[in-house]
Protein backbone atom coordinates (compact mmCIF):
# COMPACT_ATOMS: atom_id res chain seq x y z
CA UNK A 1 0.00 0.00 0.00
CA UNK A 2 1.35 3.45 -0.91
CA UNK A 3 2.34 5.81 1.88
CA UNK A 4 -0.01 8.58 0.72
CA UNK A 5 -2.98 6.24 1.11
CA UNK A 6 -2.20 5.15 4.67
CA UNK A 7 -0.70 8.50 5.73
CA UNK A 8 -3.98 10.02 7.05
CA UNK A 9 -4.69 6.83 9.02
CA UNK A 10 -1.21 6.93 10.60
CA UNK A 11 -1.64 10.61 11.55
CA UNK A 12 -5.05 9.91 13.13
CA UNK A 13 -3.69 6.93 15.11
CA UNK A 14 -0.68 8.90 16.37
CA UNK A 15 -2.92 11.86 17.28
CA UNK A 16 -5.30 9.60 19.22
CA UNK A 17 -2.33 8.01 21.02
CA UNK A 18 -1.00 11.45 21.96
CA UNK A 19 -4.41 12.66 23.22
CA UNK A 20 -4.91 9.41 25.15
CA UNK A 21 -1.48 9.61 26.78
CA UNK A 22 -1.98 13.26 27.80
CA UNK A 23 -5.44 12.43 29.19
CA UNK A 24 -4.00 9.53 31.23
CA UNK A 25 -1.28 11.86 32.54
CA UNK A 26 -3.89 14.48 33.47
CA UNK A 27 -6.14 11.89 35.18
CA UNK A 28 -3.18 10.48 37.10
CA UNK A 29 -2.19 13.96 38.30
CA UNK A 30 -5.76 14.71 39.44
CA UNK A 31 -5.92 11.40 41.34
CA UNK A 32 -2.54 12.07 42.92
CA UNK A 33 -3.67 15.58 43.90
CA UNK A 34 -6.78 14.20 45.64
CA UNK A 35 -4.71 11.49 47.38
CA UNK A 36 -2.10 14.02 48.50
CA UNK A 37 -4.80 16.34 49.80
CA UNK A 38 -6.36 13.53 51.85
CA UNK A 39 -2.94 12.43 53.12
CA UNK A 40 -2.11 16.02 54.09
CA UNK A 41 -5.45 16.39 55.89
CA UNK A 42 -4.95 13.05 57.72
CA UNK A 43 -1.50 14.13 58.96
CA UNK A 44 -2.89 17.43 60.20
CA UNK A 45 -5.70 15.66 62.09
CA UNK A 46 -3.20 13.28 63.70
CA UNK A 47 -1.01 16.20 64.75
CA UNK A 48 -3.98 18.15 66.18
CA UNK A 49 -5.25 15.09 68.06
CA UNK A 50 -1.79 14.58 69.51
CA UNK A 51 -1.65 18.21 70.72
CA UNK A 52 -5.21 18.07 72.05
CA UNK A 53 -4.48 14.94 74.10
CA UNK A 54 -1.25 16.45 75.44
CA UNK A 55 -2.95 19.70 76.44
CA UNK A 56 -5.72 17.83 78.26
CA UNK A 57 -3.15 15.71 80.13
CA UNK A 58 -0.90 18.63 81.06
CA UNK A 59 -3.53 21.12 82.21
CA UNK A 60 -4.33 18.99 85.29
CA UNK A 61 -7.27 19.62 87.59
CA UNK A 62 -5.95 22.62 89.60
CA UNK A 63 -6.96 26.11 88.43
CA UNK A 64 -4.50 28.74 87.38
CA UNK A 65 -5.18 32.10 89.00
CA UNK A 66 -2.93 34.15 86.74
CA UNK A 67 -5.84 35.40 84.63
CA UNK A 68 -7.92 36.42 87.66
CA UNK A 69 -5.35 38.42 89.61
CA UNK A 70 -5.59 41.32 87.24
CA UNK A 71 -9.37 41.60 87.38
CA UNK A 72 -10.60 44.75 89.22
CA UNK A 73 -13.38 42.85 91.06
CA UNK A 74 -11.13 40.01 92.16
CA UNK A 75 -10.17 39.93 95.87
CA UNK A 76 -8.68 37.31 98.09
CA UNK A 77 -10.22 35.56 100.01
CA UNK A 78 -13.75 35.94 98.64
CA UNK A 79 -16.67 33.92 97.32
CA UNK A 80 -15.38 34.48 93.79
CA UNK A 81 -12.03 33.02 94.76
CA UNK A 82 -13.67 29.95 96.28
CA UNK A 83 -15.81 29.50 93.19
CA UNK A 84 -12.84 29.76 90.86
CA UNK A 85 -10.83 27.45 93.09
CA UNK A 86 -13.45 24.71 92.82
CA UNK A 87 -13.84 25.04 89.04
CA UNK A 88 -11.38 22.94 87.00
CA UNK A 89 -9.09 25.02 84.77
CA UNK A 90 -9.58 25.62 81.01
CA UNK A 91 -6.86 25.25 78.35
CA UNK A 92 -6.70 29.02 77.98
CA UNK A 93 -6.03 29.41 81.73
CA UNK A 94 -3.16 26.91 81.73
CA UNK A 95 -1.35 27.68 78.43
CA UNK A 96 -0.35 30.76 76.51
CA UNK A 97 -0.81 31.27 72.78
CA UNK A 98 2.94 30.69 72.18
CA UNK A 99 2.93 27.40 74.13
CA UNK A 100 0.00 26.02 72.11
CA UNK A 101 1.62 27.22 68.85
CA UNK A 102 4.92 25.49 69.74
CA UNK A 103 3.13 22.23 70.53
CA UNK A 104 1.28 22.36 67.17
CA UNK A 105 4.53 23.08 65.29
CA UNK A 106 6.28 20.12 66.92
CA UNK A 107 3.34 17.77 66.30
CA UNK A 108 3.12 18.76 62.62
CA UNK A 109 6.92 18.38 62.22
CA UNK A 110 6.61 14.84 63.62
CA UNK A 111 4.02 14.14 60.90
CA UNK A 112 6.40 15.40 58.18
CA UNK A 113 4.77 18.85 57.88
CA UNK A 114 7.64 20.91 59.21
CA UNK A 115 7.09 24.13 57.23
CA UNK A 116 3.29 24.16 57.12
CA UNK A 117 1.76 27.55 57.95
CA UNK A 118 -1.37 27.67 60.11
CA UNK A 119 -3.51 29.87 62.33
CA UNK A 120 -5.44 28.63 65.39
CA UNK A 121 -7.84 29.67 68.16
CA UNK A 122 -9.46 28.10 71.23
CA UNK A 123 -13.06 28.91 72.21
CA UNK A 124 -15.36 27.53 74.91
CA UNK A 125 -19.07 26.67 74.82
CA UNK A 126 -19.68 29.39 77.41
CA UNK A 127 -19.23 32.15 74.84
CA UNK A 128 -18.50 30.99 71.30
CA UNK A 129 -18.19 34.55 70.05
CA UNK A 130 -15.10 35.32 72.12
CA UNK A 131 -11.74 33.62 71.59
CA UNK A 132 -9.88 32.64 74.72
CA UNK A 133 -6.67 32.13 72.74
CA UNK A 134 -6.07 33.04 69.09
CA UNK A 135 -3.03 33.47 66.83
CA UNK A 136 -2.26 36.86 65.34
CA UNK A 137 -3.71 36.39 61.81
CA UNK A 138 -6.52 34.00 62.78
CA UNK A 139 -9.37 36.49 62.30
CA UNK A 140 -8.13 37.38 58.81
CA UNK A 141 -8.19 33.72 57.81
CA UNK A 142 -11.63 33.15 59.34
CA UNK A 143 -13.03 35.65 56.85
CA UNK A 144 -11.58 33.48 54.05
CA UNK A 145 -13.02 30.15 55.21
CA UNK A 146 -16.03 30.49 52.94
CA UNK A 147 -13.75 29.80 49.95
CA UNK A 148 -12.14 26.45 49.15
CA UNK A 149 -8.64 27.86 49.53
CA UNK A 150 -8.35 27.23 53.29
CA UNK A 151 -8.62 23.96 55.19
CA UNK A 152 -10.43 24.27 58.55
CA UNK A 153 -10.11 21.54 61.19
CA UNK A 154 -11.66 21.32 64.71
CA UNK A 155 -10.68 19.54 67.90
CA UNK A 156 -13.08 19.27 70.86
CA UNK A 157 -11.43 19.34 74.30
CA UNK A 158 -13.44 17.24 76.74
CA UNK A 159 -12.56 15.07 79.76
CA UNK A 160 -12.80 11.29 79.36
CA UNK A 161 -16.38 9.99 79.49
CA UNK A 162 -17.41 8.95 83.04
CA UNK A 163 -14.71 11.00 84.80
CA UNK A 164 -15.45 13.41 87.69
CA UNK A 165 -14.67 16.44 85.50
CA UNK A 166 -17.03 15.48 82.70
CA UNK A 167 -19.78 17.97 83.50
CA UNK A 168 -17.72 20.54 85.42
CA UNK A 169 -15.37 21.72 82.67
CA UNK A 170 -16.78 23.88 79.87
CA UNK A 171 -16.27 22.27 76.46
CA UNK A 172 -13.47 23.97 74.55
CA UNK A 173 -12.87 23.82 70.80
CA UNK A 174 -9.56 24.28 69.04
CA UNK A 175 -9.89 25.55 65.47
CA UNK A 176 -6.88 25.17 63.12
CA UNK A 177 -6.86 26.87 59.72
CA UNK A 178 -4.27 26.03 57.01
CA UNK A 179 -4.31 28.84 54.38
CA UNK A 180 -3.98 28.05 50.64
CA UNK A 181 -4.06 24.30 51.19
CA UNK A 182 -4.09 23.58 47.42
CA UNK A 183 -0.92 25.61 47.00
CA UNK A 184 0.72 23.68 49.85
CA UNK A 185 -0.27 20.31 48.34
CA UNK A 186 0.84 21.37 44.85
CA UNK A 187 4.17 22.53 46.28
CA UNK A 188 4.59 19.12 47.87
CA UNK A 189 3.88 17.51 44.49
CA UNK A 190 6.09 19.86 42.46
CA UNK A 191 8.59 17.19 41.37
CA UNK A 192 5.76 14.88 40.29
CA UNK A 193 4.22 17.73 38.28
CA UNK A 194 7.59 18.68 36.75
CA UNK A 195 8.15 15.02 35.82
CA UNK A 196 4.67 14.71 34.30
CA UNK A 197 5.07 17.95 32.32
CA UNK A 198 8.53 16.85 31.12
CA UNK A 199 7.18 13.45 30.11
CA UNK A 200 4.25 15.11 28.27
CA UNK A 201 6.64 17.46 26.44
CA UNK A 202 8.76 14.45 25.48
CA UNK A 203 5.67 12.73 24.06
CA UNK A 204 4.65 15.87 22.13
CA UNK A 205 8.23 16.22 20.81
CA UNK A 206 8.25 12.57 19.75
CA UNK A 207 4.86 13.12 18.08
CA UNK A 208 6.21 16.17 16.23
CA UNK A 209 9.36 14.35 15.10
CA UNK A 210 7.35 11.32 13.97
CA UNK A 211 4.81 13.38 12.01
CA UNK A 212 7.59 15.53 10.55
CA UNK A 213 9.47 12.39 9.48
CA UNK A 214 6.29 11.00 7.92
CA UNK A 215 5.67 14.27 6.07
CA UNK A 216 9.25 14.24 4.80
CA UNK A 217 8.90 10.60 3.80
CA UNK A 218 5.67 11.40 1.97
CA UNK A 219 7.32 14.33 0.22
CA UNK A 220 10.35 12.22 -0.71
CA UNK A 221 8.05 9.54 -2.07
CA UNK A 222 6.28 12.11 -4.26
CA UNK A 223 9.63 13.59 -5.36
CA UNK A 224 10.92 10.11 -6.21
CA UNK A 225 7.86 9.40 -8.34
CA UNK A 226 8.19 12.77 -10.10
CA UNK A 227 11.89 12.15 -10.68
CA UNK A 228 11.26 8.70 -12.16
CA UNK A 229 8.55 10.14 -14.42
CA UNK A 230 10.82 13.00 -15.53
CA UNK A 231 13.78 10.68 -16.08
CA UNK A 232 11.64 8.24 -18.09
CA UNK A 233 10.38 11.09 -20.25
CA UNK A 234 13.87 12.59 -20.69
CA UNK A 235 15.36 9.26 -21.82
CA UNK A 236 12.35 8.13 -23.82
CA UNK A 237 12.49 11.07 -26.23
CA UNK A 238 16.15 10.67 -27.36
CA UNK A 239 15.77 6.88 -27.51
CA UNK A 240 12.73 7.23 -29.77
CA UNK A 241 14.62 9.73 -31.96
CA UNK A 242 17.65 7.41 -32.16
CA UNK A 243 15.38 4.48 -33.05
CA UNK A 244 13.78 6.47 -35.89
CA UNK A 245 17.20 7.63 -37.13
CA UNK A 246 18.50 4.02 -37.14
CA UNK A 247 15.42 2.88 -39.08
CA UNK A 248 16.02 5.66 -41.58
CA UNK A 249 19.69 4.65 -42.00
CA UNK A 250 18.59 1.12 -42.87
CA UNK A 251 16.58 2.50 -45.76
CA UNK A 252 18.37 1.80 -49.09
CA UNK A 253 17.67 5.29 -50.48
CA UNK A 254 19.18 6.92 -47.40
CA UNK A 255 22.14 4.49 -47.45
CA UNK A 256 22.95 5.62 -50.99
CA UNK A 257 22.64 9.35 -50.12
CA UNK A 258 25.78 10.51 -48.31
CA UNK A 259 24.20 13.78 -47.21
CA UNK A 260 21.19 12.04 -45.60
CA UNK A 261 23.51 9.51 -43.94
CA UNK A 262 25.45 12.35 -42.33
CA UNK A 263 22.19 14.05 -41.30
CA UNK A 264 20.74 11.00 -39.51
CA UNK A 265 24.07 9.97 -37.97
CA UNK A 266 24.38 13.57 -36.70
CA UNK A 267 20.94 13.23 -35.05
CA UNK A 268 22.06 10.00 -33.35
CA UNK A 269 25.25 11.73 -32.16
CA UNK A 270 23.33 14.73 -30.75
CA UNK A 271 20.75 12.57 -28.99
CA UNK A 272 23.56 10.43 -27.58
CA UNK A 273 25.21 13.58 -26.19
CA UNK A 274 21.88 14.62 -24.71
CA UNK A 275 21.50 11.27 -22.93
CA UNK A 276 25.08 11.46 -21.64
CA UNK A 277 24.36 14.91 -20.28
CA UNK A 278 21.34 13.57 -18.39
CA UNK A 279 23.42 10.72 -16.95
CA UNK A 280 26.13 13.18 -15.85
CA UNK A 281 23.49 15.36 -14.18
CA UNK A 282 22.14 12.42 -12.19
CA UNK A 283 25.65 11.27 -11.21
CA UNK A 284 26.52 14.83 -10.24
CA UNK A 285 23.47 14.88 -7.96
CA UNK A 286 24.63 11.64 -6.33
CA UNK A 287 28.08 13.14 -5.71
CA UNK A 288 26.54 16.28 -4.18
CA UNK A 289 24.31 14.13 -2.00
CA UNK A 290 27.43 12.50 -0.52
CA UNK A 291 29.05 15.94 -0.08
CA UNK A 292 31.95 14.85 -2.29
CA UNK A 293 32.12 17.95 -4.46
CA UNK A 294 35.78 19.00 -4.76
CA UNK A 295 36.87 22.37 -6.04
CA UNK A 296 39.93 23.18 -8.10
CA UNK A 297 40.16 26.83 -7.15
CA UNK A 298 42.01 29.28 -9.37
CA UNK A 299 41.80 33.10 -9.68
CA UNK A 300 38.95 33.95 -12.08
CA UNK A 301 37.76 37.17 -13.71
CA UNK A 302 33.98 37.06 -13.12
CA UNK A 303 33.28 39.65 -15.83
CA UNK A 304 35.19 37.69 -18.49
CA UNK A 305 33.33 34.52 -17.52
CA UNK A 306 29.93 36.26 -17.77
CA UNK A 307 30.83 37.62 -21.26
CA UNK A 308 31.84 34.11 -22.42
CA UNK A 309 28.62 32.53 -21.10
CA UNK A 310 26.42 35.22 -22.71
CA UNK A 311 28.21 34.69 -26.05
CA UNK A 312 27.21 31.01 -25.85
CA UNK A 313 23.56 31.98 -25.25
CA UNK A 314 23.50 34.50 -28.08
CA UNK A 315 21.70 32.18 -30.52
CA UNK A 316 19.12 31.02 -27.96
CA UNK A 317 18.31 34.61 -27.04
CA UNK A 318 17.96 35.57 -30.72
CA UNK A 319 15.62 32.60 -31.36
CA UNK A 320 13.36 33.78 -28.53
CA UNK A 321 13.52 37.43 -29.53
CA UNK A 322 15.09 38.16 -26.15
CA UNK A 323 17.70 40.72 -25.21
CA UNK A 324 20.32 40.89 -22.49
CA UNK A 325 21.57 43.93 -20.61
CA UNK A 326 24.93 43.73 -18.84
CA UNK A 327 25.84 46.22 -16.12
CA UNK A 328 29.14 44.86 -14.83
CA UNK A 329 29.92 47.71 -12.41
CA UNK A 330 32.00 45.81 -9.84
CA UNK A 331 35.41 47.43 -9.45
CA UNK A 332 37.01 44.18 -8.29
CA UNK A 333 35.92 40.92 -9.95
CA UNK A 334 38.68 38.46 -9.04
CA UNK A 335 37.48 35.40 -7.14
CA UNK A 336 39.02 32.06 -6.15
CA UNK A 337 36.69 29.61 -7.86
CA UNK A 338 36.50 26.32 -9.67
CA UNK A 339 36.26 27.25 -13.41
CA UNK A 340 33.96 24.33 -14.32
CA UNK A 341 31.55 24.51 -11.36
CA UNK A 342 31.46 28.32 -11.33
CA UNK A 343 30.71 28.43 -15.05
CA UNK A 344 27.95 25.84 -14.58
CA UNK A 345 26.55 27.91 -11.70
CA UNK A 346 26.13 31.07 -13.84
CA UNK A 347 25.00 29.03 -16.88
CA UNK A 348 22.26 27.28 -14.90
CA UNK A 349 20.85 30.60 -13.68
CA UNK A 350 20.92 32.11 -17.19
CA UNK A 351 19.45 28.90 -18.66
CA UNK A 352 16.57 29.00 -16.13
CA UNK A 353 15.85 32.62 -17.00
CA UNK A 354 15.67 31.72 -20.72
CA UNK A 355 13.63 28.51 -20.20
CA UNK A 356 11.05 30.03 -17.83
CA UNK A 357 10.49 33.15 -19.91
CA UNK A 358 7.57 34.76 -21.66
CA UNK A 359 7.70 36.79 -24.87
CA UNK A 360 9.99 39.82 -24.95
CA UNK A 361 12.39 38.42 -22.39
CA UNK A 362 14.70 41.01 -20.88
CA UNK A 363 17.64 39.47 -19.05
CA UNK A 364 19.63 41.84 -16.81
CA UNK A 365 23.00 40.81 -15.38
CA UNK A 366 24.76 43.21 -13.03
CA UNK A 367 27.70 43.09 -10.64
CA UNK A 368 28.69 45.19 -7.64
CA UNK A 369 31.18 45.11 -4.77
CA UNK A 370 30.55 44.94 -1.04
CA UNK A 371 33.26 44.90 1.62
CA UNK A 372 34.69 41.42 0.88
CA UNK A 373 32.37 40.09 -1.82
CA UNK A 374 31.41 40.50 -5.43
CA UNK A 375 27.67 40.54 -5.99
CA UNK A 376 26.19 39.03 -9.16
CA UNK A 377 22.52 39.72 -9.87
CA UNK A 378 20.70 37.83 -12.65
CA UNK A 379 17.24 39.29 -13.19
CA UNK A 380 14.48 38.43 -15.69
CA UNK A 381 10.92 39.47 -16.48
CA UNK A 382 9.73 35.87 -16.86
CA UNK A 383 6.90 33.91 -15.26
CA UNK A 384 8.15 34.43 -11.68
CA UNK A 385 7.53 32.17 -8.71
CA UNK A 386 5.10 31.91 -5.79
CA UNK A 387 6.30 32.30 -2.20
CA UNK A 388 5.99 28.53 -1.65
CA UNK A 389 8.16 27.86 -4.73
CA UNK A 390 10.79 30.40 -3.61
CA UNK A 391 10.93 28.68 -0.22
CA UNK A 392 11.57 25.25 -1.78
CA UNK A 393 13.44 26.24 -4.95
CA UNK A 394 16.82 24.85 -3.81
CA UNK A 395 15.43 21.45 -2.76
CA UNK A 396 16.71 18.52 -4.76
CA UNK A 397 14.29 17.23 -7.44
CA UNK A 398 11.82 20.03 -6.69
CA UNK A 399 10.21 21.40 -9.83
CA UNK A 400 7.89 24.39 -9.82
CA UNK A 401 4.57 24.24 -11.63
CA UNK A 402 5.15 26.20 -14.82
CA UNK A 403 1.57 27.06 -15.72
CA UNK A 404 1.09 27.10 -19.49
CA UNK A 405 4.74 26.41 -20.27
CA UNK A 406 4.95 22.73 -21.18
CA UNK A 407 8.25 22.67 -23.06
CA UNK A 408 10.42 22.99 -19.94
CA UNK A 409 12.05 19.68 -19.08
CA UNK A 410 14.52 18.62 -16.40
CA UNK A 411 15.07 16.69 -13.21
CA UNK A 412 14.78 19.57 -10.74
CA UNK A 413 18.51 19.35 -9.96
CA UNK A 414 19.78 22.62 -11.47
CA UNK A 415 19.14 25.01 -8.58
CA UNK A 416 20.04 22.37 -5.99
CA UNK A 417 23.41 22.17 -7.75
CA UNK A 418 23.66 25.98 -7.79
CA UNK A 419 23.11 26.15 -4.02
CA UNK A 420 25.70 23.42 -3.39
CA UNK A 421 28.31 25.20 -5.53
CA UNK A 422 27.62 28.58 -3.89
CA UNK A 423 28.00 27.00 -0.42
CA UNK A 424 31.20 25.23 -1.50
CA UNK A 425 32.62 28.65 -2.51
CA UNK A 426 31.62 30.12 0.91
CA UNK A 427 29.13 32.37 -0.83
CA UNK A 428 25.50 33.36 -0.36
CA UNK A 429 22.48 33.26 -2.66
CA UNK A 430 19.17 35.10 -2.37
CA UNK A 431 16.02 34.85 -4.47
CA UNK A 432 13.48 37.61 -5.06
CA UNK A 433 10.48 36.74 -7.19
CA UNK A 434 6.95 37.90 -7.94
CA UNK A 435 4.58 35.52 -9.68
CA UNK A 436 3.94 36.71 -13.24
CA UNK A 437 6.53 39.50 -13.10
CA UNK A 438 9.92 37.79 -12.96
CA UNK A 439 12.71 36.58 -10.71
CA UNK A 440 16.08 37.81 -9.51
CA UNK A 441 18.92 35.65 -8.17
CA UNK A 442 21.61 37.50 -6.24
CA UNK A 443 24.95 35.80 -5.57
CA UNK A 444 27.68 37.03 -3.25
CA UNK A 445 31.07 35.32 -3.68
CA UNK A 446 34.20 36.17 -1.61
CA UNK A 447 36.82 38.17 -3.52
CA UNK A 448 40.41 37.04 -4.03
CA UNK A 449 42.15 39.03 -1.26
CA UNK A 450 45.60 39.11 -2.91
CA UNK A 451 44.31 40.41 -6.26
CA UNK A 452 42.12 43.02 -4.57
CA UNK A 453 45.03 44.20 -2.39
CA UNK A 454 47.33 44.40 -5.43
CA UNK A 455 44.72 46.32 -7.44
CA UNK A 456 44.21 48.73 -4.54
CA UNK A 457 47.97 49.37 -4.23
CA UNK A 458 48.31 49.98 -7.98
CA UNK A 459 45.41 52.45 -7.98
CA UNK A 460 47.08 54.37 -5.11
CA UNK A 461 50.38 54.49 -7.07
CA UNK A 462 48.61 55.83 -10.18
CA UNK A 463 46.95 58.50 -8.10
Amino acid sequence: MQLRKIFPVIIVLISLSLIGTIYVQYSWLRTMLVDKHEEFKYKLIRGINEVGTTLMEQKGSLPSLKSYRTRPDFSWPSEQFKSELMRPPTIAQKFTEQEVADKLHKAFATQGLKDVKFEFAITSNVNLLSYEIKSRAFLNQVEDTASDRNLVLYYLFQPPSGSDLENLVPEEIMTVIVPNVKKVVLSDMRWMIVGAVFFTLMIITAFYITVNALLRQKKLSEIKNDFINNMTHEFKTPLATISLAVDALRNEKVAQDREKMNYFSGIIKEENKRMNKHVETILQAAVMDRQEITLNRVPLHVHNLIHEIMDNYKLQLEEKGARAELSLDARYDFVDADPVHFRNLISNLVDNAVKYSKENLLLKISTYNTNKFIGIRIEDNGIGMSKETVRRIFEKFFRAHTGNIHNVKGFGLGLSYVKTVVDAHDGKIRVDSVLGKGSAFTLEIPLNKEKVTAATVNSHHHN
